[in-house]
């Protein structure tokens, strides 16, 4: 079992910039990726970005594309999500998530184990 948590969100002005940390435990080992989705309060959770801890691959969301860099430190199992030019349309809550499979990335379906999120408010 693999234990998330996620940390870096806040309020923050349009323009501006965030990085949110995700820090795993736990059987570690078998995670292939984590992934990045948010969620407003009646939507469902949508895909931002993952990134695979082995060979570092990543990919985007058109929503993400340009504006936020994944990063990873395998020594500390922690997965950076940094956030720049930030628009109010990025509100929501941020969840950080693992998966053992080498697919479906975009899935939150595919994911084995979710953080708690992290809220992050972007105010215009």
């Amino acid at each position: 079992q693999v234990q998330l948590v996620e940390s870096g969100g806040g309020l923050v002005e349009a323009g501006g910039s965030l990085t949110l940390s995700c820090v795993a435990s736990g059987r570690t080992a078998s995670t292939y990726a984590v992934g990045w989705f948010r969620q407003t309060t009646d939507e469902e959770r949508e895909f931002v970005a993952s990134i695979a801890l082995g060979n570092g691959r990543t990919g985007y969301a058109d929503s993400a594309k340009g504006r936020f860099a994944l990063s990873k430190d395998n020594e500390k199992n922690t997965v950076y999500l940094q956030m720049n030019s930030l628009i109010p349309s990025d509100t929501a809550v941020y969840y950080c998530a693992a998966t053992t499979r080498d697919y479906g990335h975009t899935l939150p379906r595919l994911y084995d184990a979710w953080g708690q999120g992290t809220r992050v408010t972007v105010s215009s």
